[in-house]
């Protein structure tokens, strides 16, 4: 099963792809979460994606597609996957139709998360994430177990 889950940032994207990667084996593909490891990694699409990102310009769509296109060949063992988050326009769209018809795979589902404004707005204002690892957080729904202590890493 392929899914695509839209929305925009604070939507709840993230919680639910955790719920889905859980209950059904998929993997959750995160553009962000791809890129920043891309460029943590040194890789030639992460030096030339960070090139663009630190001149304040948006990752073109071609390496985009072709970061997700890497990340697809490497999970093909998976029961499927989960884009969160992408596409976000029609030549994105197009893109990613013509790139999974190249690998004979095809979406099965999009699913798009609609949330009140004061509700983004809420969520968005409490969160924070550990400095060492990344571990995600927030100030009223996901609290670390310790105060000021990572669950994931410990920092």
């Amino acid at each position: 099963m392929n899914l695509i889950l839209l929305g925009p940032p604070g939507a709840g994207k993230g919680t639910q792809c955790e719920r889905l990667v859980d209950t059904y084996g998929l993997v959750q593909l995160s553009t962000g979460d791809m890129l920043r490891a891309e460029v943590k990694s040194c890789s030639d699409l992460g030096v030339r994606a960070k090139k663009i990102m630190d001149d304040g310009q948006l990752v073109p769509d071609d390496l985009m597609i072709a970061m997700i296109s890497g990340r697809i060949d490497a999970e093909n063992d998976a029961d499927g996957i989960i884009l969160d988050g992408f596409p976000r326009t029609t030549a994105q769209a197009e893109a990613l139709d013509a790139m999974l018809e190249d690998k004979g795979l095809a979406m099965n589902h999009v699913i798009q998360l609609e949330v009140e404004e004061d509700a983004i707005v809420e969520r968005l204002s409490g969160r924070f994430s550990c400095a060492s690892c990344g571990a995600g957080y927030h100030d009223s729904f996901a609290k670390p177990r310790e105060d000021g202590v990572c669950d994931k890493c410990g920092s």
